[in-house]
C-alpha cells in the first residue's frame, strides 16, 4: 500500500498564497489516482482537486478553480496544491488521498488518505 504524508501548511493573510505537498512512499506513485479534500471544524469533508496517474486529467471544486492549482511530480512520487488568493473560508485541515483505480471527487472511492495538514487563514 502507499503512505501519505502531507505538508505545507501554515498560517497566512487573506489573498495569500500557500503549497501543500503530498509525499507518497511505499508503491510507485504514478500508478494512483490523487486528489486533495478538507475539512473545516464542524463541516463535513470536501472535495478540492483531483488530478489522474500522468496528471493529464485535472478536477476542481467550483470554490476553489481558478484559484487552486493541482499538479505532481511522479519522478519525485509528490503532488502538490498550489493555493492562491486564500480566503478566510478556505481555512480547514487538508487531506490527500490515493487510489489505484480512480481519481475525482468522490470520496468514498479513495484507499489510502494522510494524516492532514493545517491551513489557517487570517482576515
Amino acid at each position: 500500500q502507499v503512505q501519505l504524508v502531507e505538508s505545507g501548511g501554515g498560517l497566512v493573510q487573506a489573498g495569500g498564497s500557500l503549497r501543500l505537498s503530498c509525499a507518497a512512499s511505499g508503491r510507485t506513485f504514478s500508478n494512483y489516482g490523487s486528489a486533495w479534500f478538507r475539512q473545516a471544524p464542524g463541516k463535513e469533508r470536501e472535495f478540492v482537486a483531483a488530478i489522474s496517474w500522468s496528471g493529464g486529467g485535472t478536477v476542481y471544486a467550483d470554490s476553489v478553480n481558478g484559484r487552486f492549482t493541482i499538479s505532481r511530480d511522479n519522478a519525485k512520487n509528490t503532488m502538490y496544491l498550489q493555493m492562491n488568493f486564500l480566503k478566510p473560508e478556505d481555512a480547514a485541515v487538508y487531506y490527500c488521498a490515493a487510489d489505484l483505480h480512480y481519481y475525482g471527487s468522490n470520496g468514498r472511492e479513495y484507499d489510502y488518505w494522510g494524516q492532514g495538514t493545517q491551513v489557517t487563514v487570517s482576515s
